[in-house]
């Protein structure tokens, strides 16, 4: 028996003017300042970075299905799920996406692509949703970082059990690298590491107080200290070989500190802003790790969506 293919979205001109539309940009990240366990629940702490996804949502009725790039699958998916959420699984979308942000390398690209594409199914139907729920519906669709929290925030990025705004960023700027390679969120998080988390427990609470102090204290070096640790112990979860390499650097410029992502490749230098020592980090870095398959200079930011 011939198994027969689901139906594509309709992607003829729609039959009329859309019902409702918006734009929202989202935040990508540079990894995570700290991630680990707390109890039984996962979680990680935002670091959100000027690096930003942007979606356009129209939606339409007499047109079926999301109408979607083709490399956009899960962006589509978001919108259904709103869609379905808001009690509108009759009305059809064409979305529209333009994200510079490198895919697979733990920049956050698909949770900045999700987050914008919820928020703006929401205000194209007249409703603001706050950020939990758009958490809980990014979810849906696959493990997300919490950049639709705003300031930094401490998320659960499996289930959406814990949520906690931890307070506006300190002035960061990160001199981000990234050796190679890419990491597919959906298949990392569906091998059960929950012992090596266990593990590693101790530290990551260590460095989860440091962050948090830190933060409280608008002290960069001890965030950047908390940072540090919970990027040494995720070695012991997802090993960086650069690690070591990375970290001398940064303590060769008298940055603060570094953090990855743990389940990403980038390898993040911290740099109190106040010094004003970022772009000359930068090119030490592209001197230093000619090796690199791209360097980035980014600013640490507030969470949260933006309505364009």
């Amino acid at each position: 028996m011939n198994e027969q293919t689901p139906p594509l979205p309709d992607t003829s001109p729609p039959p009329e003017a859309p019902i409702g539309a918006a734009t929202v940009r989202a935040p990508g990240v540079c990894g995570e300042l700290v991630q680990g366990m707390l109890g039984d629940s996962y979680f990680l702490v935002t670091c959100p970075v000027d690096f930003f996804a942007r979606v356009r949502v129209e939606l339409y009725r007499g047109l079926s299905g999301v109408a979607a790039p083709p490399d956009c699958a899960k962006t589509a998916a978001a919108v259904a799920h709103t869609l379905a959420h808001l009690g509108h699984a009759d009305l059809g979308a064409r979305v529209s996406v333009s994200n510079p942000i490198p895919r697979g390398k733990g920049l956050g690209s698909s949770s900045a692509d999700l987050s914008a594409a919820i928020a703006a199914t929401g205000l194209a139907l007249g409703v603001a949703l706050p950020p939990a729920r758009i958490g809980r519906l990014a979810l849906q669709v696959e493990p997300t970082d919490g950049v639709m929290f705003p300031g930094i925030a401490l998320f659960d990025h499996r289930a959406g059990t814990l949520v906690e705004e931890l307070g506006p960023p300190l002035p960061l700027e990160i001199v981000a690298l990234d050796f190679g390679g890419s990491v597919d969120t959906l298949d990392f998080n569906r091998v059960d590491r929950r012992a090596q988390w266990q593990a590693i427990q101790p530290q990551t609470d260590a460095a989860l107080a440091l962050v948090r102090e830190g933060l409280a204290r608008r002290d960069a070096r001890l965030l950047g200290q908390g940072a540090s640790r919970s990027a040494e112990a995720g070695q012991q979860v997802s090993f960086k070989p650069r690690l070591p390499d990375v970290a001398r650097f940064a303590e060769s410029v008298g940055a603060v500190g570094v953090n990855v992502a743990h389940s990403g490749a980038i390898i993040g230098v911290l740099l109190d802003a106040r010094e004003r020592r970022g772009k000359s980090v930068f090119r030490q870095a592209r001197e230093s790790f000619p090796e690199a398959e791209a360097i980035h200079h980014l600013r640490l930011l507030g969470g949260g969506v933006r309505v364009v």
